[in-house]
């Protein structure tokens, strides 16, 4: 009898634990509800203009009186030189409303370039909208149009985002209108290539070509994000989304709306990841930080006494944990501020103060000429490496008083990270730091140390600087 009892009551908490569950889900309807009306639809027109080609150039390859002309008339009908022409470039993407008045906040490569810029709200009025300011490096736009008491979007904190916590994104892929996906952080943080100064928002929310510059919503109604990037291999949603701090969204467009331009500090310096093995031969307890590889000679960082091969661990009391945080505070303080680095320097760490100048978009960048066949090539050392001494004219013309040119690398892949035609300047192992000024220097540098030990050459590669890690030596011969 009780058995008989007793399963009619395990199936009723076995269905209330499922009923539970269900109800754990998240409902967005009530968030699309109160917040989709500030999100809006854009389409560019960019107008290309040009002259009518064919398809061998400016100059016909037969002209008119050749039996071939009434040929080529019937495969390129249209093809006529000369004549002039206008082609109409459209595209989609998506935005939202930041101010009452008409404020709108997108991606920059939604509307670069574009001749005509419209806006579609929910209540299907459209607008022409003025284009206040881009700024590429982190890809935000201000539009503004022509209209007053409109919805607005509510903004949240970033900061306070949780890997795993669900969020939803509005906009129009493919130009399907507020379209509505839903997914979560992925990750926080991300640093993406050729992006150094966004840390984006990974999710997995579905994103799709129209939705950039679409809001990212937490489940409070609050935009933590713009839409901005998707990783794919066919154009489409792959479950990898980006998306812009919406704190550096507003950053930008500040600056955007209150002088059309970002202003940027720079410090003028080259850095690189501090990874494991690079951590050891610096002599540091762990991988932290970002590693000066070059320093622009007369920046900032140069007139503060900043060197090739420090880390820098803080920049004005914020701590560089991995290299791509330093361009982000970098970029983020004023020119003309006096700011303090904290760097880790052959085993003890220095406090230096500069004063950060500002990033322009074209700074040119001097080029070396093209180097003179070395003369008098030695045998290879004990890392594989045919080396010959830099020549005066050759040090005057790259502008280095010390190194060594790399003429062959032997031993096949165990060097692979070296190339002929890199110039060797430095190298460090067990946090000391040694400039390479001759070969024979070199080699008894390499000679005192044991053959496991992993050793941290700094290189120059055309107009870049950069350290190459070697672990083990060999033999010594």
């Amino acid at each position: 009898m009780a058995r008989k009892i007793l399963l009619p009551l395990w199936l009723l908490l076995v269905s209330l634990t499922a009923i539970a569950q269900i109800r754990e889900l998240p409902d967005f309807t009530d968030l699309v509800e109160k917040q989709g009306a500030a999100v809006v639809n854009i389409s560019t027109t960019q107008i290309i203009r040009g002259s009518r080609g064919h398809p061998f150039g400016q100059q016909m390859p037969f002209d008119g009186d050749d039996p071939a002309f009434d040929l080529f008339r019937h495969f390129f009908p249209h093809q006529q030189p000369g004549i002039p022409r206008e082609q109409e470039s459209k595209s989609l993407g998506s935005g939202f409303i930041i101010s009452a008045e008409g404020h709108i906040l997108t991606n920059a490569h939604v509307v670069d370039g574009a001749d005509e810029v419209l806006v579609k709200l929910t209540d299907k009025r459209e607008f022409k909208a003025k284009v206040l300011g881009t700024d590429k490096r982190t890809d935000i736009a201000l539009i503004k149009i022509e209209a007053g008491g409109l919805p607005v979007a509510k903004l949240g904190d970033p900061n306070r985002l949780k890997v795993g916590e669900w969020v939803i994104a509005i906009g129009s892929p493919f130009g399907f209108e507020n379209s509505v996906t839903a997914g979560i952080i992925s990750a926080k943080g991300r640093s993406l290539p050729q992006e150094s100064y966004v840390p984006f928002i990974q999710t997995d929310a579905a994103i799709n070509p129209g939705n950039s510059g679409g809001p990212l919503f937490n489940m409070k109604g609050e935009v933590v994000g713009v839409n901005s990037q998707i990783y794919s291999r066919t154009g489409g949603y792959m479950g990898l989304a980006f998306a812009i701090p919406i704190d550096v969204a507003m950053e930008v467009q500040s600056q955007l709306k209150s002088t059309g331009r970002v202003s940027r500090g720079r410090i003028g310096v080259v850095i690189q990841e501090v990874t494991k093995d690079l951590a050891d031969s610096f002599g540091l307890a762990k991988p932290a930080g970002a590693l000066v590889s070059s320093v622009e000679k007369g920046g900032p960082a140069d007139k503060a006494g900043i060197e090739s091969g420090d880390i820098i661990l803080k920049f004005d009391g914020k701590t560089v944990v991995q290299s791509s945080d330093l361009p982000r505070l970098v970029g983020a303080t004023k020119p003309g501020s006096k700011s303090v680095i904290q760097l880790w320097r052959k085993g003890t760490i220095k406090d230096l103060s500069l004063v950060v100048s500002e990033i322009t978009d074209e700074k040119a960048i001097s080029r070396a000429g093209k180097r003179s066949k070395p003369s008098g090539p030695v045998a290879a050392n004990r890392l594989g490496l045919v080396l010959s001494e830099l020549t005066p004219e050759q040090k005057k013309e790259l502008k280095l008083d010390h190194g060594l040119l790399v003429d062959d690398v032997r031993n096949g892949s165990a060097r692979a990270d070296l190339r002929p035609g890199d110039i060797i300047l430095g190298l460090a192992s067990k946090g000391v730091q040694t400039d390479i000024k001759s070969i024979e220097q070199f080699n008894k540098v390499l000679a005192q140390l044991d053959k496991s030990t992993t050793v941290t050459i700094l290189v120059r590669r055309g107009e870049n600087q950069t350290f190459i890690i070697i672990k083990g030596l060999g033999d010594s011969k």
